[in-house]
């Protein structure tokens, strides 16, 4: 992922607009905020972001009006949006994806999972590089393949893209949160510790590379 991708964000309250600097600004992207579909429409006439961040209930034009406008225009019809809002209800989530939503955020949030949905609505955007090398460790995702080594690693699917994500990070931390999002889905609820089971695992199949999985405590993974 390309450090410095530029985020679009919208929502009428000053605080939210206020977080989404702050913390997108911390992650390393440039971040443009608006209030509602006339400064956000003038915006995309000057530049095109890498992903949009789209609140839901807004003054005068809603969230849903707004993305029905973006997927109508062949500029921005394959725009990532993220969709966010305070409502949890399924049928609203439904009504986003079905208009055209990448991804849905509800109101709280925490700062990692924002991150970590924009990182992974940007990693679905990017096309995905068929070989990945890191090391002596060489993943072909067109075959489907691992070599660690020069020794083929015969790999579970999860093992296979933690692995995946591992390279596309390699020397970078990753975020628990990142990697249950992108792995095991969005919706994921299930128990954490099944991370940390398949990082140990994932470890012993490449007991024998020069690159190690190293635990920074408290946050993610890194491979180095």
């Amino acid at each position: 992922m390309a450090e410095g991708q530029l985020i679009f964000a919208v929502d009428d309250e000053t605080g939210i607009r206020e977080l989404y600097q702050c913390a997108l600004d911390a992650a390393g992207f440039r971040v443009r905020c608006f209030e509602g579909a006339e400064s956000l429409f003038a915006a995309l006439r000057e530049e095109m972001p890498d992903l949009l961040l789209l609140d839901v209930m807004l003054e005068g034009e809603d969230g849903y009006e707004i993305l029905t406008r973006l997927r109508a225009d062949t500029r921005t019809a394959s725009l990532p949006v993220i969709m966010v809002s305070a409502k949890g209800e399924e049928v609203s989530k439904v009504k986003g994806l079905n208009l055209g939503a990448d991804d849905y955020l509800a109101k709280p949030f925490g700062v990692m999972e924002l991150v970590a949905r924009i990182r992974a609505g940007l990693r679905r955007a990017t096309p995905a590089r068929p070989v990945l090398t890191y090391a002596d460790i060489v993943l072909d995702d067109t075959r489907h393949e691992v070599k660690v080594a020069g020794a083929p690693a015969t790999l579970t699917r999860k093992e296979y893209e933690l692995l995946k994500l591992l390279l596309r990070h390699a020397g970078q931390v990753v975020p628990r949160e990142e990697i249950l999002t992108a792995v095991w889905g969005a919706d994921y609820i299930g128990e954490t510790r099944t991370l940390d089971i398949h990082m140990a695992t994932l470890r012993k199949h490449l007991a024998g590379s020069r690159a190690e999985i190293t635990t920074v405590r408290g946050v993610g993974y890194l491979l180095q």
